[in-house]
């Protein structure tokens, strides 16, 4: 049985990737495109919330996945720095435009929920200021990788970076359980069942989450494969002004 290691050769990700993220894209389309259709077009208004809970379907994913992806980042970033892997730094690095990106849309459609239920499109909620803050260690992130020349230094510090704003990746999915208040409710999917979405809403709900999910590793995959092919291209162009 290969070993997980192995993967962390370039070459054995870019074979193992190439067959991988036509699956994983495949599985993104179908899972959205059921999702969201059977969440917009076939579930009933919602009492007390009316048409603006179907916001959920993007909402409560991006969510997720802005979470996730920094989880992500924070073991790959583990990985370089014990390790030594180019691979899972890289990965690191592709994954901090994807990660901001679904922050920025969990902002975003919060603020456009928000504003019916609370009567505002933004309170310094612990929830929505923690998420806040993660979007601006992404951006930190993303803006320290473009300004340190030396790849090995940058994916060191970035390193570091993520290990702290890990912090906020947690408050972001727990500050609604540490504090008591603030207007944003408790959590759409739980072990609780009388704390979950109305079963109306569960299933399409659960293919949307399946859709971000395969469309992050599809986003990821694709561009580790661009990050490692500029990494090549810097390394050939480096040869040949030495020579």
């Amino acid at each position: 049985m290969p070993s997980l290691w192995e993967y962390a050769n370039p070459q054995k990700f870019m074979r193992t990737s190439s067959v991988l993220l036509p699956v994983f894209s495949v599985a993104a389309a179908i899972c959205l495109g059921v999702g969201l259709v059977w969440g917009f077009f076939l579930t009933p208004e919602a009492e007390n919330f009316g048409s603006t809970v179907k916001i959920i379907y993007i909402h409560v994913p991006s969510a997720m996945m802005a979470i996730n992806a920094w989880v992500m980042m924070l073991v790959t970033s583990l990985i370089w720095l014990v390790r030594r892997h180019h691979v899972s730094a890289l990965a690191a690095r592709a994954a901090a435009p994807i990660g901001m990106t679904m922050t920025l849309i969990a902002l975003v459609t919060g603020a456009i929920w928000g504003e019916p239920m609370w009567g505002t499109y933004w309170v310094w909620d612990p929830r929505l200021t923690s998420f806040l803050i993660l979007f601006l260690f992404y951006l930190g992130y993303i803006a320290l990788w473009e300004a340190i020349e030396n790849p090995d230094a940058a994916a060191d510090l970035t390193s570091v970076l993520c290990i702290v704003g890990s912090v906020f990746a947690v408050l972001s999915r727990y500050a609604v359980n540490f504090w008591s208040q603030g207007l944003h409710q408790g959590a759409s999917l739980s072990l609780d069942k009388k704390e979950n979405v109305a079963d109306v809403f569960y299933i399409p709900l659960l293919f949307c989450i399946a859709g971000f999910v395969c469309l992050f590793v599809a986003l990821v995959l694709l561009r580790t494969r661009t990050e490692i092919r500029a990494r090549r291209i810097r390394a050939m162009i480096a040869r040949e002004r030495m020579a």
